[in-house]
């Protein structure tokens, strides 16, 4: 476990400054830019003493390796509680990269509270451009949504799609200083505030991830360089469980074990 955790932070401690991308549309879709809202890499909080990672804005899983070539998620896109919390903001998705590197190529929903009003849109970001909305998908609360991240060549290509209405989107886009080194299913706590910050998480309630939950096959699953295969989370000798905690250390979203065949687990809010 110290080993583990060494890489880790050796890892962080030379991350390099964030790289410029060079974005390039498959085709004409229609999508807006989410402004000033970002999903970025994991921010590391610390160790639990059972060996798993804690983060202020990332809850759920990741796994690390070399030359990830695809990602494959599903959710199921819960509701959010706004008199509980209003003005809040939830995210869900599935990437490559942004656990112990500077860039993510992602694509989700959030679940979100303008005020006390819910609000439910898709999503996509080659981070650290900005996030742009999907608004030619309309989402719904109990949706159920594959996501997909490919690198082919020198492109990544994200494709989501709501299997609930059959609609989907796509877009691809060269990314620099890109490393490949970890595919992640995540709850996340986007960024940023007025001053930087991350925005105060929705009361989601429970959000359920991968094939168990969904029935969409071939979900959770991602392929790197050890194998030309898919593999599900926990079929990678390196996966990482990720709680989300605030700066003090409360937790704000916890994840549950993965399922008995390693490809889907839930997150539950706790906090804003």
């Amino acid at each position: 476990m110290l080993l583990k955790q060494l890489r880790f932070l050796r890892t962080v401690a030379t991350l390099p400054a964030l790289a410029l991308l060079a974005i390039g549309a498959t085709h004409a879709q229609t999508s807006e830019l989410i402004s000033p809202r970002q999903h970025g890499p994991m921010q590391f909080h610390g160790f639990r003493t059972d060996g798993t990672t804690e983060s202020t804005n990332w809850s759920g899983y990741a796994v690390t390796g070399t030359s990830f070539t695809q990602a494959v998620g599903s959710w199921t896109v819960p509701s959010v509680n706004c008199s509980v919390t209003p003005s809040t903001y939830a995210a869900f998705w599935v990437g490559i990269d942004g656990y112990s590197s500077s860039t993510v190529e992602q694509t989700g929903t959030d679940s979100d509270c303008s005020g006390k009003n819910p609000s439910y849109y898709a999503w996509y970001e080659f981070y650290p451009n900005p996030s742009i909305e999907i608004s030619s998908l309309t989402i719904k609360p109990g949706d159920n949504m594959s996501a997909e991240v490919s690198y082919s060549g020198s492109e990544f290509t994200i494709k989501i799609t709501d299997t609930t209405t059959g609609k989907s989107y796509t877009k691809s886009s060269k990314v620099s200083g890109a490393q490949r080194t970890s595919a992640e299913w995540i709850a996340e706590a986007p960024c940023c505030t007025n001053r930087g910050g991350i925005l105060p998480l929705s009361d989601f309630g429970t959000v359920s991830l991968g094939l168990d939950y969904t029935g969409v096959s071939g979900s959770n699953y991602a392929i790197d360089s050890s194998s030309s295969n898919p593999i599900a989370i926990g079929g990678f000798s390196t996966w990482e469980e990720i709680t989300m905690v605030t700066s003090s250390g409360v937790d704000e979203a916890v994840p549950t074990s993965l399922t008995a065949d390693g490809t889907s687990f839930q997150v539950t809010w706790k906090s804003k």
